[in-house]
């Protein structure tokens, strides 16, 4: 009896398959590998520029232009007074001031005002005696007819007015009355009106002829200030706000009364803005050092710990540690003097007892060491280390762009390489399918032969 090809046997799908994916696994692996650094460069440059964006807007809004890592206070000795602000500029001292008068806004009202029928011509509004703006009331009373609330929007709307004049109604008791409020203070914004140019009968132009039913609410004054002493040397302006002191800011909320004790201005550092802005910066930078240390950390391979995307890149490497390098001016103070003082992962922590200590003998030493990143005075340490970051996080020519747009190049040759490869895969199992479809097929035959043969010879027949 004849025995049937049994063995080997090969399932053509599954073995075209499997020697398909043996023919390309030495390159796929490669260039599984290439894909995997690619993608993971893509998103360390990401987080890089970031980063670098994050501690650059940190350093322009710690040291730009007008801005100081030094800060000071201003106090009024009695808090009602008003409010003070003051820059590193300031001198540091007392000053004296008398509020003799505050300045005011103007306001005033028209009262009896009815719904007009037939008026028309023009109203002219003044402030300070000063045409300000006109309004058309043939234009307002487009309905043949005009009521106080459309008198109201008309004004409002003016062109020219933009928003210096606010009117609003009243409404007592049936009669409506018109509100007119000045949005400056200051004697230059007293609110009149003309009412010469309107024509027809106008319940508005009644009132502006009548003292009893045009009132003044609050008149426009300037605000007056004197100088050390009720007596001292006079000072007026619109504003409540005044800058008579170089780097100083004061709003006065109150006036006083004759005979009263001058209010006290207190200049002086403000140790706990100083202490926080300085640790902002330091936090700042932490953040970017962080950052940069993880990326570029070697790792530990004999126990499996990988290391950072840009373990191997010198340049990372190289930015790194001259960012450290630019915390190290070359001559004068340095930041250490003043308390921040560099740990030795890079990183920086504030003493602020030092701090404060070497502030009280050098107020302004600390803003010309850090310097600032803006403006004809850039420079220092903030300006150093901005100007060198910038070669890297410049969105036009910097480091970041360059290695992104390689990267971005390099993505798409491999994405290229991936098709030629899928292809000759493609192919390698088309190749592979057919050898062994042919094979089984041939196994097939010879096995049906064996069938015949032993039907025809087979010894189990007497």
């Amino acid at each position: 009896m004849a025995t049937a090809i049994t063995a080997p046997t090969y399932d053509p799908i599954p073995t075209a398959t499997s020697l398909a994916e043996k023919y390309i696994a030495a390159r796929q692996q490669a260039l599984t590998a290439q894909n995997t650094a690619a993608t993971a460069t893509a998103k360390a440059l990401t987080e890089l520029n970031a980063a670098l964006l994050a501690f650059q807007s940190s350093l322009g809004t710690l040291t730009g232009t007008g801005k100081a890592v030094f800060a000071q206070a201003a106090s009024f000795g009695d808090a009602t007074a008003g409010t003070a602000t003051a820059t590193a500029k300031a001198a540091a001292g007392s000053y004296s001031f008398f509020v003799k008068q505050l300045a005011t806004a103007s306001q005033v009202s028209f009262s009896g005002l009815r719904e007009d029928s037939g008026v028309g011509g023009t109203l002219k509004v003044a402030m300070g005696g000063d045409p300000a703006f006109e309004i058309d009331l043939g234009a307002a009373a487009a309905g043949g007819s005009l009521t106080p609330r459309e008198l109201a929007a008309a004004i409002n709307a003016a062109e020219g007015n933009g928003g210096k004049v606010t009117a609003s109604i009243v409404t007592t008791g049936g009669t409506a009355e018109l509100v007119l409020t000045a949005r400056d203070t200051g004697a230059a914004g007293a609110i009149t009106l003309d009412t010469r140019g309107v024509t027809g009968t106008s319940s508005l132009a009644a009132a502006n002829q009548d003292p009893d039913r045009a009132r003044t609410l609050v008149k426009a004054l300037d605000a007056e200030i004197r100088v050390g002493a009720e007596n001292g040397t006079a000072i007026t302006q619109a504003s409540n706000t005044f800058t008579v002191i170089d780097g100083v800011s004061m709003t006065f909320t109150k006036a006083q009364a004759s005979g009263a004790a001058p209010v006290t201005l207190t200049v002086a550092q403000d140790k706990d803005a100083t202490t926080a802005n300085v640790q902002a910066f330091a936090d700042a930078f932490n953040k970017l050092k962080t950052t940069l240390n993880k990326l570029t950390d070697a790792g530990d391979l004999a126990n499996g710990v990988a290391g950072g995307a840009f373990a191997h890149d010198s340049g990372v490497r190289a930015l790194n540690e001259r960012l450290t390098a630019l915390l190290r001016p070359g001559a004068g103070d340095s930041l250490a003097s003043y308390g921040i003082i560099a740990t030795r992962t890079g990183t920086l922590e504030v003493d602020a007892t030092r701090l404060l200590s070497q502030l009280a003998l050098n107020p302004g030493g600390l803003d010309t060491l850090i310097g600032a990143t803006a403006g004809s005075s850039a420079g220092g340490v903030a300006g150093g280390i901005d100007t060198y970051l910038k070669t890297w996080s410049n969105s036009v020519d910097g480091q970041i762009k360059v290695r992104r747009e390689a990267t971005t190049t390099q993505q798409a040759q491999l994405a290229d390489r991936q098709v030629k490869l899928d292809q000759q895969y493609d192919s390698a199992y088309s190749r592979y399918l057919r050898q062994f479809t042919e094979l089984q097929t041939m196994q097939g035959v010879m096995n049906h032969n064996v069938s015949l043969f032993d039907a025809l010879f087979g010894s189990d027949k007497e």
